[in-house]
């Protein structure tokens, strides 16, 4: 999946960065001298989940938008009480025209804000 996903939204010409899991998606966050503009992460993932990944990552990084995926209904309602720092939650499956539309509206939504 992971591998799908970092596929799809570079065909849009974006710089792709994965990670296994969310203890590794915040160290790589912390050791960049380039900021990153927006952060997707599953929800159900090893070491840290994406809901612990984002409320680290709203913290430490404020300005970095944060887009969650799951497969699972319990995990998207752990995720609604998130939508202050959340710009969404994509539910899965989805097709690779579906995350692309889902990165373009929150990079987008950068440039509103």
């Amino acid at each position: 999946m992971r591998l799908l996903v970092a596929r799809a939204i570079a065909m849009d010409g974006h710089d792709i960065t994965t990670a296994s899991d969310g203890a590794e998606a915040l160290e790589i966050l912390g050791r960049t001298d380039t900021p990153f503009e927006l952060m997707l992460t599953d929800i159900q993932m090893p070491v840290m989940d994406g809901i612990a990944l984002a409320l680290a990552a709203a913290r430490d990084f404020p300005n970095v938008t944060i887009l969650l995926m799951t497969g699972y209904a319990e995990q998207r309602e752990r995720a609604s009480g998130l939508s202050a720092i959340a710009h969404d939650v994509i539910s899965k499956p989805f097709s690779v025209a579906d995350i692309r539309t889902a990165v373009a509206d929150a990079l987008a939504s950068r440039k509103v804000s």
